[in-house]
């Protein structure tokens, strides 16, 4: 499996995964000359996609999604209702909205729901014939019901988007403070480093950090806390990166 995050931010969001079976986007909140510019730093053009799955419908997660489908035709996957939304949509015909656990090969893409204020926002796992990965963005909680559906998988790219403190003392006013620390808003540092507690497992190899904010965390606070979290729990974990907000991320291969 081969995984670069190509943007992750309030700006813009998007992420390329390849097995031996297919070639996956998560999300496309950027523009269409950015996701081709970023492709083509690994070799893929955008007529290569072969799914998009689109975790909800903010304009940071789905921008570009109406343009890319006049240019290439990957299987669209999403929920009825993010479907409903969209009504471009109507007029493409390779959209999947049963969010039934697709197999193509050796690879499975899996589907859980997660907490934001959009329709049905959700996470994803692939996984192939021997790697695995967890995607889970702009959600507030996570239920504990998906724990064991989401432990031990080798790539977690989880978002840790602010610093309690930082948003707390920060100049955000009252009613955006409020929309980011509710159970539909974002992941703080502590909560992510509380829920990997629950989810990394022996073979677990890599995190990575997402959908940081730029006016309310850092880089060194964000892998800090997280580090710190996790070893209140008695886990010792370093293999820890931070998704860059406007670059893509060096592939991951394993």
């Amino acid at each position: 499996m081969l995984v670069s995050t190509l943007a992750s931010s309030s700006e813009g969001n998007s992420t390329y995964v390849e097995t031996n079976d297919c070639k996956i986007l998560i999300d496309i909140g950027t523009n269409l000359k950015y996701i081709n510019s970023k492709l083509g730093e690994l070799g893929i053009s955008i007529e290569e996609i072969d799914f998009l799955f689109l975790t909800h419908t903010h304009k940071d997660h789905s921008s570009a999604l109406e343009s890319f489908i006049k240019k290439a035709n990957p299987r669209v996957l999403l929920s009825k209702n993010m479907y409903n939304e969209l009504e471009y949509l109507s007029n493409y015909d390779n959209v999947d909205t049963n969010e039934e656990l697709l197999s193509i090969g050796t690879t499975t893409i899996d589907f859980f729901r997660t907490s934001h204020d959009a329709v049905d926002a959700r996470g994803c796992i692939i996984e192939d014939a021997t790697s695995s990965l967890v995607y889970m963005t702009d959600t507030g909680y996570l239920n504990q019901r998906y724990f064991k559906k989401l432990y031990n998988k080798g790539i977690y790219i989880i978002e840790a988007n602010h610093d309690v403190e930082m948003l707390i003392n920060g100049k955000y006013p009252k009613w955006l403070k409020s929309r980011i620390l509710s159970d539909k808003g974002h992941l703080s540092n502590n909560a992510c480093g509380f829920y990997l507690s629950k989810l990394i497992g022996p073979d677990t190899k890599e995190v990575i950090l997402a959908h940081l904010s730029k006016e309310n965390n850092t880089e060194e606070a964000a892998i800090k806390t997280v580090e710190k979290t996790l070893k209140e729990y008695d886990i010792e974990f370093k293999n820890i990166k931070v998704a860059p907000k406007k670059e893509r991320m060096k592939e991951i291969v394993y």
